[in-house]
């Protein structure tokens, strides 16, 4: 923070000297000389504690500060400023936090008048041996050198202090030795037991005992004797803090040896500022004497003025500092307040527009469901041109606006292609393409809870009003049958909803196995969160197209292609052929091979193949709704005519059931009759075959009779013609044999 020197002097107003440790004095000077101010601001706010106040020590001391790589800054003196009753300003640029920045007012999960105290056992008999062999073999790897002090010293105010301590054994040597051993003194040393026994929790060089002989910077001490013990073991366990060792110091307090897992001295000093802020924000007040990296902690399986200084436990709460640090961030109380009905009553907020109208506002989730190969894919990318272009889609209005399709499942260049196909099939011109942006994220995607941040960064400035997902199987996070892990998923989509203000449209599959006897909002893979949980759910079931519809559908094709060559190459003819002509595929075929060039009729004959192998593969759905914010919908019919869905306008496809709607007696029957009758299309057709067989072997001189072919069948003419009026090919034109393709 930028702390002009007026803010500093307000805020040491805010803290007593007397309330502070030497080594916070200490660090309050460093904090003040580093800030630029005069001895005399320090001296004089020292001289508030008479009880320990020296003239000339601050002078003294000041003169000793002579800088430092890692200076302790003036967020000591925000720090403690704000715990005493200081309210710092709020324009202060953002920034990544120092290391004793304050953190404002989240992270709040418990409190010493809020925790359930947790009682503290220590047993009357106990094993020493078995207590430090723990201890090391929880922290310690049997490589790493491991810090510890046995033997003490009394300063003059009587207090004893540690000595220096040994750190040239190993983890595994200590080990070793008490297996060998069986006495805690016989590897240790004795211990004073005015004093009791210290041990660095992180592991050292064995070179010596400073910061800079930590090897790895794996753990952080919380310890604090303000409040009871039995307090800050609650507070501890409410906070899930991530501890490998909690130790009882045989005194006032706990001793928390939390992992976090630092990469660096400069990551450590993060973490554990961090770490401290949040324990000081849920009434644990911290040792912050306790932040170095090398510091010592009591040491367990000893005894100090008979108080056992004791393992309590081993791997509490969250199992690293990352698992922990995600859930303090989730405490983070952003919600918005209460709000009184009577109150808004008369000012009742506007509805958010529709984006699809009568099914879907802007601002909200929907969902469509169907099996696989209903096209739902394209039935998205229908949708974001419809939004783009401001047309309608299946027969919906929709708001004109940008939008984000968020590829997941296509290669580039597939996409793309997808998008050109279906504006032409739509035969509707581009000239909206700059409203729609993709983001191809084939092979690189991450599962929902990560893409979710990524995409709300992108699509921040890209004005979208809807942001449409395809397909959600491939960042699904968690079991799609587990409630509580699909809950967690959606919620990822309200984030990109709150954060963009836009529409999220997104795709999923139908489960496996029948669907009959399930509702259309039951029938979507997985959790039921996945039906309950989107503002709009479409669901798309295929109906069985019978061969009646089939072949009215070749017909109805054929005719519209045989009516367009003639207006284009005989539009006299038109005019005088009677209205029969064109609705019956054969007329129309006979009046264009009469009337057309021979060439273009083969080009006439080309077309219609096409259009007979376009309707083969034609599929029909049912497209059904469940809506939160509108009346359900009378379910609508459509074609999906590869790559465009069309609504059935003639109501061709209104009586068709659904397959899952029928007895699975039904079910079976239908596809009897189905398979009979293609069985008999096949027969038909070898029919077919075998006379244009026949043709071309009697064909000699360019004309066939209906009695040639009768005497190579050794069949009678009647039977001969017969056959000609079922022959997909031949006809009879004058007493002649002709061929129709």
């Amino acid at each position: 923070m930028d702390h002009r020197n007026d803010d500093l002097d307000v805020m040491l107003g805010h803290i007593d000297p007397a309330s502070v440790d030497y080594q916070t004095w200490v660090g309050i000077g460093m904090a003040l000389k580093d800030a630029g101010y005069d001895v005399s601001v320090w001296d004089t706010w020292s001289a508030r504690d008479p009880d320990r106040y020296h003239a000339g020590e601050c002078e003294k001391k000041w003169r000793s500060f002579r800088g430092s790589s890692h200076p302790v800054t003036a967020g000591t003196i925000v720090w403690l400023a704000v715990k005493g009753g200081y309210e710092p300003p709020h324009t202060a640029a953002l920034r990544a936090l120092d290391w004793d920045d304050y953190i404002g007012e989240d992270y709040v999960v418990t409190s010493a008048e809020q925790t359930l105290a947790t009682p503290v056992r220590i047993p009357q008999e106990w094993d020493s041996v078995a207590q430090i062999t723990k201890y090391l073999e929880t922290l310690f790897e049997p490589e790493d050198f491991v810090g510890y002090v046995t033997e003490c010293w009394q300063n003059s105010d009587g207090k004893y202090l540690p000595s220096a301590g040994s750190c040239d054994r190993t983890a595994g040597q200590l080990l070793a030795e008490l297996q060998k051993y069986k006495r805690f003194e016989d590897v240790f040393g004795t211990p004073n037991s005015e004093c009791g026994a210290w041990i660095r929790f992180n592991p050292m060089d064995g070179k010596g005992a400073k910061n800079e002989n930590v090897a790895d910077y794996r753990y952080a001490l919380v310890e604090s004797d303000k409040i009871p013990i039995e307090q800050q073991n609650g507070i501890l366990h409410d906070l899930k803090l991530p501890i490998a060792a909690l130790v009882f110091s045989g005194g006032k307090s706990l001793h928390a040896i939390v992992r976090v897992d630092a990469g660096s001295y400069e990551e450590y000093r993060r973490r554990v500022e961090f770490l401290y802020s949040v324990c000081d924000k849920n009434g644990l007040q911290v040792d912050r004497q306790n932040r170095n990296p090398s510091r010592l902690s009591r040491m367990p399986g000893v005894e100090r003025k008979g108080q056992k200084q004791y393992l309590l436990e081993t791997d509490i709460g969250f199992s690293t500092f990352s698992e922990w640090r995600d859930y303090i961030d989730s405490i983070t109380d952003d919600l918005p307040e209460l709000e009184n009905m009577a109150d808004a009553w008369e000012h009742m907020p506007a509805l958010a527009p529709p984006l699809i109208g009568g099914v879907l506002r802007q601002g909200h989730k929907m969902l469509i469901a169907g099996p696989s190969k209903a096209g739902k894919s394209y039935a998205l990318i229908e949708m974001c041109i419809a939004i783009a272009e401001g047309r309608p889609w299946l027969g919906w209005p929709c708001a004109k606006g940008r939008v984000l399709y968020v590829n997941l499942e296509l290669d580039r260049a597939s996409c793309l292609h997808r998008f050109r196909d279906v504006y032409d099939a739509l035969h509707l011109p581009p000239v909206n393409l700059n409203a729609i942006d993709i983001w191809n994220l084939r092979g690189v995607t991450e599962p929902m809870d990560k893409l979710a941040p990524k995409l709300i960064r992108r699509a921040k400035k890209g004005g979208y009003i809807a942001v449409v997902i395809d397909p959600i199987y491939k960042v699904i996070t968690g079991d799609e049958n587990s409630a509580d892990q699909m809950a967690h998923f959606c919620n990822q989509f309200d984030k990109i909803c709150t954060q963009l203000g836009c529409a999220v449209i997104y795709c999923h599959h139908h489960s496996k196995g029948a669907q009959g006897g399930k509702r259309s909002m039951d029938r979507a893979s997985g959790s039921g969160v996945f039906a309950r949980d989107p503002d709009a759910l479409l669901d798309m079931t295929e109906l069985e197209l019978t061969e009646d519809i089939l072949t009215q559908q070749k017909n109805t094709a054929a005719c519209r292609i045989c009516e367009a060559f003639l207006t284009q190459y005989a539009p006299g003819v038109l005019e005088d052929a009677a209205p029969d002509d064109l609705m019956s595929r054969k007329a129309a075929e006979a009046l264009c091979r009469r009337h057309l060039p021979q060439t273009v009729y083969s080009e006439l004959c080309a077309a219609l193949h096409e259009a007979d192998r376009r309707t083969d593969g034609l599929t029909a759905w049912r497209l059904e709704g469940t809506l939160r914010e509108f009346p359900k919908f009378a379910p609508k019919n459509l074609w999906f005519r590869y790559p465009i869905h069309e609504e059935d306008m003639l109501g061709v496809l209104r009586d068709l059931q659904l397959d899952v709607q029928l007895a699975p007696y039904q079910r079976g029957a239908r596809r009897g009759h189905a398979t009979q009758k293609k069985q008999a299309k096949a027969a038909q057709a070898d029919k077919s075959a075998e006379l244009l067989n026949v043709f071309d072997t009697v064909n000699v001189d360019g004309r066939v009779t209906v009695q040639d072919i009768a005497e190579f069948l050794g069949v009678t003419e009647k039977t001969v013609r017969n056959r000609l009026d079922k022959c997909d090919g031949l006809e009879i034109v004058n007493g002649e044999v002709k061929r129709t393709k």
